[in-house]
């Protein structure tokens, strides 16, 4: 089968390697969708290191067609369409049990794409805890979307403890940036997208941003002050890597802020704010608990998850499809197979 890799030089491979056979605890997964992420740079320039011969890909989702010895027919069988969390633990320490596999106590868990095989390619091997159903209504593009970017979005709008009639400022307006404006929304916060670009300011009112703001020709403090009478915002989400600083000009007295995008540096003296009483976090994706919430949130409110994309591509325009996303100019691309 024809599988996507990244020899860690910046060029995009197409190599042949055989359908993998699901060995004890494992399904084998037909991938029908694997979404681009924004991490795959990193491995395509080498700058965060992967197996060079891995199969690439962290957000697939699918349909099982085997399972290896040992997988009860309540967990996973053949015909079950399938959401895949990504990494893989022991399955047996606290973190493991909590649904935080990425956290494993026991061992560094594996990651797809990174060492282990991942979802750039028609079939993959994955073990049957780490796939959860998809529910009816839900389209394979968005279950790909979920399994990172767009739950990153939902594991960072928990972290903060709620966005509730709230106002939200998100930082970013990429994929993770208007699935958190999207979530926020529908949570009933009114949101404040910030970006340095128009076109995905523009999508963010799509998603529902009462306000959008670009600090490059607009004041940002004095627009989050205009909509919040001077209070400033309660909830701010941190998802381009680069607004660290920016942050804590906008967020309120008793506020909470979550960051979320790497490589990300936010610099502060206790002195100078800490009559400002703030709540700052950090969000690492999310656990397997909430990514199942989180499809089943985006069911039940029939959100616009499929929107985020702006392309679909086939596997044979790999090389293609990186150069495009590379650019970083245009929206989210995503890997269909049939």
């Amino acid at each position: 089968m024809q599988s996507i890799t990244f020899p860690g030089d910046g060029t995009v491979v197409l190599t042949e390697q055989p359908t993998p056979v699901p060995g004890p605890g494992e399904a084998l997964v037909k991938i029908r969708a694997s979404g681009m992420c924004g991490s795959d740079l990193h491995f395509l320039h080498g700058s965060f290191p992967v197996d060079p011969s891995v199969v690439q890909g962290h957000e697939p989702c699918g349909e099982v067609v085997a399972v290896g010895d040992g997988v009860p027919e309540s967990q996973v069988k053949p015909g079950d369409r399938v959401l895949v969390h990504h990494y893989f633990g022991c399955g047996h320490c606290r973190r493991c049990r909590q649904g935080w596999p990425q956290m494993c106590e026991t061992a560094p868990a594996a990651t797809m794409a990174v060492d282990a095989a991942g979802g750039h390619a028609p079939y993959a091997a994955i073990p049957a805890s780490s796939l959860f159903p998809m529910p009816d209504g839900l389209s394979f593009k968005a279950g790909a979307a979920i399994g990172c970017g767009t739950g990153t979005a939902w594991g960072a709008i928990k972290r903060a403890g709620g966005v509730e009639d709230t106002v939200t400022v998100v930082f970013g307006q990429g994929p993770v940036g208007l699935s958190a404006t999207m979530f926020a929304t529908a949570l009933g916060a009114r949101v404040i997208a910030v970006d340095i670009d128009d076109a995905r300011l523009a999508k963010a009112r799509e998603f529902g941003a009462v306000l959008t703001v670009n600090p490059r020709t607009e004041n940002l403090v004095e627009k989050v002050s205009e909509i919040t009478s001077g209070r400033l915002a309660e909830v701010v989400l941190e998802t381009s890597g680069r607004a660290g600083d920016d942050v804590f000009t906008v967020l309120g007295t008793f506020g909470t802020a979550v960051f979320v995008g790497l490589p990300g540096e936010a610099l502060f003296t206790t002195q100078a704010i800490y009559k400002k009483q703030w709540t700052m976090l950090t969000s690492w994706t999310c656990s397997s608990v909430e990514l199942e919430r989180c499809a089943a949130f985006v069911v039940a409110h029939d959100l616009p998850v499929d929107d985020l994309y702006s392309h679909t591509w086939r596997i044979e325009q790999a090389e293609e499809a990186y150069e495009w996303f590379g650019r970083q100019d245009a929206g989210k691309g995503v890997f269909e197979f049939d």
